[in-house]
Formats: structure tokens, C-alpha cells, sequence
């Protein structure tokens, strides 16, 4: 069985405040991620090692967005998320 099979999919956007390295304004932005939430119970296909892997499996979040673009509108650079985890247990 793939890791995909233990999980729920879903894309969730949350706000999180960025500050723009060239003009230096700080700003509300919305980040996508894409949220795998764990299934209440395993396939009925799944063999012995498979249980082992679903039973060590955690919900967790990934990070789409790794770029956003500036909200001022007189700088409107793009630049690189950081300072904000990548992934994130639930």
C-alpha cells in the first residue's frame, strides 16, 4: 500500500502575517496547504506491515505556496516564505 491510502486530502488556505524584505512592510497573506488528515481505519487489504506503518501514521500539513507576491503596491516583488515551518503536525 502507498501513504496516499492511510490519508484525506484536503487543500486549506490560513493567513499568516510576512514581512517583505525590500520594502520592509509587514502584511496579511493567504497560504495554501494541503492537509492529510489520517483515516479512521485501514483498508481491508492491508497486510501486516501495512498496520504497522497506518499505526505510526500522524495528520499533518504541507505548505503549497513557497513565493508570495508583495501586497504594497508600489513594490509588488515577489519573495520566499521563511520563517514559517513547511510542515506542521496536526
Amino acid at each position: 500500500m502507498e501513504e496516499k491510502d492511510f490519508f484525506v486530502e484536503t487543500e486549506v488556505t490560513l493567513p499568516a502575517t510576512l514581512h517583505c524584505p525590500s520594502c520592509r512592510q509587514s502584511e496579511t497573506y493567504d497560504l495554501r496547504w494541503v492537509q492529510r488528515k489520517k483515516k479512521a481505519s485501514l483498508p481491508p487489504h492491508a497486510g501486516e506491515q501495512d498496520r504497522r506503518r497506518f499505526a505510526s501514521a500522524k495528520s499533518y500539513s504541507v505548505r503549497r505556496d513557497d513565493m508570495v507576491q508583495c501586497k504594497n503596491m508600489r513594490c509588488r516583488k515577489r519573495f520566499e516564505v521563511s520563517g514559517l515551518q513547511s510542515v506542521a503536525f496536526l
